[in-house]
């Protein structure tokens, strides 16, 4: 089965986070994220360079949502709806079967196992709601925060991209 339709929008929750659809007051936050060299530095993009560009960058997500193209999720602790971090699951195959994993997350909430709760959320969420059978990652070779991360969900190094980056794969059979 799979099922790509992300309206109503997925809010998913674990113990301590809630996953939820990116809103216009996110700017400052996405602006911090997107702007931050820290968690830059091991991402092939240009950092944000202002308010507006979050701005864009949230209404372009959001459309791409309503088009079912990718699914992106604020990450928010429970209790605040202060976003600091997101997750998403992008590049869809034509049959849905697979699919690419990006997150980020601020500097001060890394470190802290919130990553893994969000990213094991939306890996359940891929593979029981939409059929995902295989997730790839991406990662910087230097980034050994992100390489522990993938090891510690299952991913299985798949071959190296190039000289800066990896590939992870996840491969569920059920």
């Amino acid at each position: 089965m799979t099922n790509r339709n992300f309206t109503p929008f997925p809010v998913l929750k674990t113990q301590r986070l809630i996953l939820r659809q990116l809103i216009s007051s996110d700017d400052k936050a996405i602006f911090a994220l997107r702007s931050d060299g820290n968690v830059n530095k091991y991402l092939d993009r240009k950092p944000g360079k202002s308010i507006d560009d979050a701005r864009n960058f949230i209404r372009t997500i959001n459309k791409n949502i309503e088009r079912n193209d990718s699914i992106y999720w604020a990450i928010t602790l429970k209790g605040t709806d202060k976003l600091i971090g997101t997750i998403c699951l992008f590049d869809f195959s034509n049959d849905n079967l697979k699919v690419e994993i990006g997150y980020e997350l601020l500097p001060d909430f890394q470190g802290k196992g919130i990553m893994q709760e969000a990213a094991s959320k939306v890996i359940d969420f891929g593979i029981q709601h939409i059929g995902i059978n295989s997730i790839e990652a991406y990662t910087h070779s230097k980034n050994q925060s992100s390489i522990r991360l993938l090891e510690k969900l299952n991913f299985k190094r798949h071959n190296a991209g190039d000289d800066n980056f990896m590939i992870f794969k996840l491969t569920h059979r059920g």
